[in-house]
Protein backbone atom coordinates (compact mmCIF):
# COMPACT_ATOMS: atom_id res chain seq x y z
CA UNK A 1 0.00 0.00 0.00
CA UNK A 2 1.71 3.57 -0.95
CA UNK A 3 -0.42 6.50 0.02
CA UNK A 4 0.75 9.99 -0.97
CA UNK A 5 0.63 13.10 1.11
CA UNK A 6 0.99 16.20 -0.73
CA UNK A 7 2.73 19.30 0.93
CA UNK A 8 -0.35 21.62 -0.11
CA UNK A 9 -2.30 19.55 2.19
CA UNK A 10 -0.84 19.48 5.10
CA UNK A 11 -2.31 21.67 7.96
CA UNK A 12 -0.53 25.82 8.53
CA UNK A 13 0.19 28.36 11.02
CA UNK A 14 1.35 31.90 10.23
CA UNK A 15 1.97 32.98 13.87
CA UNK A 16 3.74 36.34 12.57
CA UNK A 17 7.44 35.03 13.81
CA UNK A 18 6.74 31.48 13.43
CA UNK A 19 5.37 30.04 9.99
CA UNK A 20 5.04 26.42 10.26
CA UNK A 21 3.78 23.44 8.02
CA UNK A 22 2.04 20.39 10.10
CA UNK A 23 2.24 17.06 8.75
CA UNK A 24 -0.07 15.78 11.15
CA UNK A 25 -2.98 17.17 13.88
CA UNK A 26 -1.17 19.64 15.82
CA UNK A 27 -2.44 22.78 17.86
CA UNK A 28 -5.00 24.13 15.74
CA UNK A 29 -5.10 21.87 13.34
CA UNK A 30 -7.36 18.76 13.59
CA UNK A 31 -7.64 16.48 10.94
CA UNK A 32 -8.95 13.13 12.34
CA UNK A 33 -7.43 11.16 8.89
CA UNK A 34 -3.87 12.49 9.68
CA UNK A 35 -3.35 11.85 13.73
CA UNK A 36 0.33 10.50 12.74
CA UNK A 37 2.05 6.75 11.30
CA UNK A 38 2.21 4.01 14.01
CA UNK A 39 4.52 6.03 16.51
CA UNK A 40 5.17 8.85 14.92
CA UNK A 41 3.52 11.93 15.53
CA UNK A 42 4.54 14.94 15.05
CA UNK A 43 6.30 16.63 11.80
CA UNK A 44 6.09 20.54 11.70
CA UNK A 45 8.25 22.33 9.22
CA UNK A 46 9.19 25.41 11.45
CA UNK A 47 10.22 28.71 9.99
CA UNK A 48 11.39 30.91 13.22
CA UNK A 49 11.85 34.41 12.41
CA UNK A 50 15.45 36.32 13.12
CA UNK A 51 15.36 37.42 16.78
CA UNK A 52 12.61 35.11 17.80
CA UNK A 53 11.41 31.82 19.25
CA UNK A 54 10.07 29.67 21.51
CA UNK A 55 9.69 30.76 25.19
CA UNK A 56 10.61 28.57 27.85
CA UNK A 57 7.88 25.65 27.91
CA UNK A 58 7.47 22.32 29.10
CA UNK A 59 7.16 18.92 26.98
CA UNK A 60 6.78 14.97 28.82
CA UNK A 61 7.11 11.61 27.66
CA UNK A 62 8.11 11.77 23.97
CA UNK A 63 11.20 11.73 21.93
CA UNK A 64 11.42 14.69 20.31
CA UNK A 65 13.99 14.98 16.84
CA UNK A 66 15.08 18.05 15.51
CA UNK A 67 16.62 18.62 12.00
CA UNK A 68 17.65 22.15 10.81
CA UNK A 69 17.58 22.82 7.51
CA UNK A 70 18.83 26.45 7.30
CA UNK A 71 19.63 29.19 9.83
CA UNK A 72 21.09 28.29 13.60
CA UNK A 73 18.63 26.92 16.58
CA UNK A 74 19.96 27.45 19.91
CA UNK A 75 18.29 25.38 22.90
CA UNK A 76 18.75 25.63 26.33
CA UNK A 77 16.93 23.28 28.81
CA UNK A 78 16.26 22.42 32.50
CA UNK A 79 19.14 19.72 32.07
CA UNK A 80 21.46 22.23 32.05
CA UNK A 81 21.93 21.93 28.19
CA UNK A 82 23.01 25.53 26.78
CA UNK A 83 23.05 26.84 29.45
CA UNK A 84 27.38 27.14 28.94
CA UNK A 85 28.43 24.86 31.42
CA UNK A 86 31.29 23.12 29.39
CA UNK A 87 29.98 20.02 30.95
CA UNK A 88 27.01 19.99 28.66
CA UNK A 89 26.01 20.41 25.22
CA UNK A 90 26.42 23.47 23.53
CA UNK A 91 22.94 23.46 22.58
CA UNK A 92 22.98 25.08 19.18
CA UNK A 93 22.01 23.26 16.19
CA UNK A 94 22.72 23.74 12.47
CA UNK A 95 22.63 22.83 9.27
CA UNK A 96 23.48 18.80 9.38
CA UNK A 97 22.96 18.25 12.97
CA UNK A 98 19.95 15.89 14.61
CA UNK A 99 19.56 16.80 17.96
CA UNK A 100 17.03 14.24 20.25
CA UNK A 101 15.65 15.45 23.52
CA UNK A 102 13.94 13.01 25.68
CA UNK A 103 10.72 14.35 27.75
CA UNK A 104 10.58 11.43 30.03
CA UNK A 105 9.63 12.65 33.29
CA UNK A 106 8.95 16.23 32.39
CA UNK A 107 11.61 18.67 30.52
CA UNK A 108 11.83 22.22 30.23
CA UNK A 109 13.48 24.22 26.93
CA UNK A 110 13.14 27.40 24.94
CA UNK A 111 14.49 27.49 21.42
CA UNK A 112 15.56 31.00 19.71
CA UNK A 113 16.92 32.60 16.41
CA UNK A 114 19.65 34.47 17.76
CA UNK A 115 20.44 35.47 14.06
CA UNK A 116 19.32 39.52 12.76
CA UNK A 117 19.26 38.72 9.33
CA UNK A 118 18.42 35.24 8.85
CA UNK A 119 15.13 32.61 8.90
CA UNK A 120 15.54 29.41 11.27
CA UNK A 121 13.89 26.36 9.16
CA UNK A 122 13.81 23.32 10.52
CA UNK A 123 11.78 19.56 10.95
CA UNK A 124 10.52 19.17 14.27
CA UNK A 125 9.60 15.56 15.12
CA UNK A 126 7.57 13.92 17.71
CA UNK A 127 7.48 10.14 18.29
CA UNK A 128 6.10 7.85 21.47
CA UNK A 129 8.91 6.40 23.14
CA UNK A 130 8.79 3.07 24.09
CA UNK A 131 8.27 3.30 27.75
CA UNK A 132 6.51 6.36 29.65
CA UNK A 133 8.65 8.17 32.70
CA UNK A 134 11.94 7.32 31.76
CA UNK A 135 14.72 10.19 32.56
CA UNK A 136 15.34 13.13 30.45
CA UNK A 137 18.28 13.06 28.23
CA UNK A 138 19.60 15.06 25.47
CA UNK A 139 22.03 13.78 22.28
CA UNK A 140 22.94 15.99 19.47
CA UNK A 141 25.49 14.91 16.40
CA UNK A 142 26.46 16.15 13.07
CA UNK A 143 26.09 14.04 9.73
CA UNK A 144 27.87 15.98 6.95
CA UNK A 145 26.90 15.94 3.44
CA UNK A 146 29.45 13.39 2.49
CA UNK A 147 27.96 10.94 4.52
CA UNK A 148 24.26 11.36 3.28
CA UNK A 149 25.67 11.75 -0.53
CA UNK A 150 23.98 9.17 -2.82
CA UNK A 151 23.04 7.09 0.50
CA UNK A 152 20.38 6.80 3.13
CA UNK A 153 22.79 7.44 6.33
CA UNK A 154 20.95 6.08 9.42
CA UNK A 155 20.84 9.58 12.06
CA UNK A 156 18.18 8.26 14.80
CA UNK A 157 18.08 4.58 16.15
CA UNK A 158 16.70 3.11 19.32
CA UNK A 159 20.13 1.58 19.77
CA UNK A 160 22.93 4.57 18.13
CA UNK A 161 23.94 1.97 15.36
CA UNK A 162 26.31 3.60 12.61
CA UNK A 163 27.29 6.52 14.99
CA UNK A 164 22.97 7.72 15.02
CA UNK A 165 21.77 9.34 17.79
CA UNK A 166 19.74 7.02 20.29
CA UNK A 167 15.70 7.52 20.68
CA UNK A 168 13.82 5.99 23.22
CA UNK A 169 11.53 4.72 20.90
CA UNK A 170 10.63 1.35 18.11
CA UNK A 171 11.53 3.58 15.23
CA UNK A 172 14.38 4.63 12.89
CA UNK A 173 15.00 7.61 11.12
CA UNK A 174 17.80 7.80 7.59
CA UNK A 175 18.83 10.89 6.22
CA UNK A 176 19.79 11.50 1.69
CA UNK A 177 21.11 13.53 -0.34
CA UNK A 178 19.95 12.59 -4.10
CA UNK A 179 21.16 14.25 -7.50
CA UNK A 180 20.72 13.62 -11.10
CA UNK A 181 22.08 9.24 -11.44
CA UNK A 182 22.53 8.61 -7.45
CA UNK A 183 19.97 5.75 -6.70
CA UNK A 184 19.12 4.10 -3.21
CA UNK A 185 17.47 1.14 -2.34
CA UNK A 186 16.30 -0.35 1.29
CA UNK A 187 14.93 -3.46 2.07
CA UNK A 188 11.95 -2.73 4.07
CA UNK A 189 9.66 -4.74 6.64
CA UNK A 190 6.15 -5.45 5.70
CA UNK A 191 4.64 -5.68 9.04
CA UNK A 192 6.14 -2.34 9.71
CA UNK A 193 5.39 1.15 8.83
CA UNK A 194 7.48 2.99 6.55
CA UNK A 195 6.89 7.34 5.93
CA UNK A 196 9.00 9.28 2.97
CA UNK A 197 9.58 12.99 3.67
CA UNK A 198 10.66 14.69 0.93
CA UNK A 199 12.32 17.70 2.78
CA UNK A 200 13.12 19.62 -0.29
CA UNK A 201 13.96 19.29 -3.84
CA UNK A 202 12.34 16.52 -6.27
CA UNK A 203 12.24 12.63 -5.91
CA UNK A 204 10.97 9.12 -7.09
CA UNK A 205 9.90 6.86 -4.18
CA UNK A 206 8.88 3.62 -5.87
CA UNK A 207 8.20 4.90 -8.80
CA UNK A 208 5.95 7.69 -6.79
CA UNK A 209 7.03 11.20 -7.95
CA UNK A 210 7.26 14.00 -4.65
CA UNK A 211 8.03 17.54 -4.26
CA UNK A 212 9.32 19.51 -1.52
CA UNK A 213 6.93 18.91 1.89
CA UNK A 214 5.05 16.01 -0.03
CA UNK A 215 5.50 12.55 1.80
CA UNK A 216 5.08 9.10 0.87
CA UNK A 217 3.63 6.64 3.65
CA UNK A 218 4.48 2.40 2.50
CA UNK A 219 2.91 -0.41 4.65
CA UNK A 220 2.96 -4.17 3.05
CA UNK A 221 5.80 -2.82 0.74
CA UNK A 222 8.94 -5.46 0.46
CA UNK A 223 11.55 -2.45 -0.44
CA UNK A 224 11.46 0.98 -0.80
CA UNK A 225 13.32 2.88 -3.99
CA UNK A 226 14.79 6.32 -4.52
CA UNK A 227 16.18 7.67 -7.40
CA UNK A 228 15.81 10.78 -10.07
CA UNK A 229 16.65 13.38 -7.30
CA UNK A 230 16.60 16.91 -8.19
CA UNK A 231 18.60 18.38 -5.56
CA UNK A 232 16.68 16.20 -2.82
CA UNK A 233 17.29 15.86 0.53
CA UNK A 234 14.85 13.13 2.59
CA UNK A 235 14.25 11.67 5.40
CA UNK A 236 12.78 8.02 6.22
CA UNK A 237 11.22 6.45 9.42
CA UNK A 238 10.97 3.16 9.94
CA UNK A 239 7.93 3.38 12.18
CA UNK A 240 6.43 0.59 14.68
CA UNK A 241 2.96 -1.26 13.02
Amino acid sequence: MLTLRKSADRGYADHGWLKSFHSFSFADYYDPAHMGVGNLRVINEDRIAPGTGFGTHGHRDMEIVSYVLEGALAHKDSMGNGSGDRSKAAGVIRPGDVQRMSAGTGVQHSEFNHATDQTTHFLQIWLLPRERGIAPGYEQKHFDAAAKRGRLALVASPDGAEGSVTIHADASIRAGLFDGAERAELPLNPQRNTYVHLVRGGLRVNDRQLQAGDALHLKGEPGLVLEGGENAEVLVFDLAA
